[in-house]
């Protein structure tokens, strides 16, 4: 949902007594149609004017969101953007290339049914997660039910470093969360803390595979290990969900030794999103199930009135086939070694940023991009006179985008910047970024006093 400005006075009086706008206005169509149209150019011309306040996608090292993709891409999704991806019986090509995905994505995730894999496209992780996150509600109320269990008081664990979709997920359908705080220098969840949590209402324990607060990946096989000895221990028969929005694209090709898949048989659902390290633009995600019986058939509607039967589990409707159509692209295009390629000159060029930024004098590494193409960094305990948000906010003068921000409850004290290594980012722009750090940190260092006591009393300076 779109939040609006407030309409200024002048504004909000037209609105009020319908003055018509004449077709001259520079101003646009701001908060009511005009009674004539601008026409094609002319509101172009108006729209690619103020886009120019936006920031240089390129630039942005907050995002996890592809911001490059390979000129054929972008003419096929320009040239596929009228097709709806839920109007399988018009669109069956689409269809047929979201099927192919699905099984590419769950072979890369070695589940068992990869050559008739149980899955689906989605707008992205958020959806993704909501989907798999369903499924594991709806299988621990059909195992309750079936024990003579009241199913009214489910919980779901997971650590407190999760993307918000997570609390969303617990708030809209009624689940518990049972949020694991971060302490010390664990800094996301691990099985000990896991099965803590855990009882007869817990429909599922979610690991992320790469934390959006410092890309660092969950111990998936160990927290899988901690509930085969609690299952062992009490009977208790808790699965798992993979939330693999950013890693689920990188480990397959740069750290396949990495046991965090269907290789753990407790994993019953993994979703990823394809904007972001799958080298797509937004907004496409995917939804995998080990097998088909982790997917309960309650779940899924049969429409009809698109022509045709269709199958459908989503929370959106109507939705462009473009993203689905470019994402089987960059498969078709890059193929295995391709992306392993793009994905080693990001985690390249991270840890190179990550060695660099360790030897500018006042910070210090909290993770190092050896994980995912991502690292965070705080400021040494003895710097006093600024703070990582007065280094993000300096670094915006120069156009980039490096967000600060503190970590979840019990370690707010803890203050980072982190930095988002994505396809498009050279070593070249990493020195220039490197460049523009170094000078706004010395402009830092060079302060005599704090600088909120300097901003302040030059405020008051008249």
């Amino acid at each position: 949902m779109a939040l609006i400005k407030k309409m200024s006075a002048t504004q909000a009086q037209r609105h009020r007594t319908h003055l018509p706008d004449s077709a001259d206005d520079p101003r646009g169509p701001h908060f009511a149609l005009h009674a004539q149209g601008l026409g094609n150019e002319r509101a172009y011309d108006i729209i690619t004017s103020e886009l120019l306040l936006d920031g240089s996608a390129r630039l942005n090292l907050a995002t996890f969101v592809t911001t490059w993709m390979p000129a054929f891409a972008e003419k096929l999704m320009a040239e596929t953007a009228d097709k709806n991806m839920i109007d399988k019986d018009e669109y069956p090509q689409t269809a047929n290339l979201e099927a192919r995905c699905v099984n590419i994505i769950s072979h890369l995730w070695s589940s068992p049914e990869s050559d008739a894999a149980t899955g689906c496209s989605t707008t992205g992780s958020s959806e993704a997660v909501m989907l798999g996150a369903l499924a594991l509600k709806w299988r621990w109320r059909e195992r309750m039910r079936a024990a003579g269990k009241p199913t009214d008081r489910p919980n779901l664990v997971t650590g407190a470093n999760v993307q918000v979709c997570w609390e969303k997920f617990c708030r809209y359908w009624d689940v518990e969360p049972r949020l694991v705080p971060v302490e010390g220098d664990r800094l996301h969840l691990n099985g000990e803390e896991a099965v803590k949590r855990c009882d007869e209402n817990t429909i599922a324990v979610a690991a992320v595979l790469g934390s959006t607060f410092d890309g660092s990946y969950e111990p998936v096989k160990q927290i899988a290990a901690a509930l085969d000895k609690l299952e062992a221990d009490t009977g208790l028969d808790i699965p798992m969900h993979v939330d693999a929005a950013s890693g689920g694209f990188v480990a397959p090709f740069i750290q396949p030794q990495l046991e965090w898949d269907f290789r753990i048989k407790r994993v019953q659902s993994i979703n990823a999103s394809g904007h972001k390290y799958g080298l797509v633009y937004p907004g496409v995600g995917w939804a995998i199930w080990r097998d088909s019986a982790a997917l309960p058939k309650d779940l899924i509607f049969d429409v009809n009135y698109l022509g045709g039967h269709m199958p459908t589990f989503a929370l959106n409707f109507s939705r462009p086939g473009s993203e689905v159509i470019a994402q089987y692209f960059m498969f078709a295009s890059l193929g295995f070694e391709g992306y392993r390629r793009a994905h080693r000159r990001s985690s390249d060029v991270a840890q190179y940023l990550a060695s660099e930024v360790a030897k500018i004098g006042p910070y210090e590494l909290v993770s190092d991009g050896s994980e995912l193409p991502v690292f965070a960094f705080k400021l040494k305990p003895d710097v006093t006179n600024y703070t990582v948000f007065d280094v993000s906010e300096r670094m915006r003068e120069r156009g980039w985008q490096v967000p600060a921000y503190t970590f979840p409850a019990n370690r707010e004290d803890l203050a980072v910047m982190r930095i988002v290594v994505r396809a498009g980012m050279s070593h070249d722009m990493a020195d220039f970024l490197l460049d523009d750090l170094r000078e706004r940190t010395e402009q830092l260092e060079k302060l005599p006093a704090p600088l909120a006591q300097i901003e302040h009393e030059r405020a008051f300076a008249h």
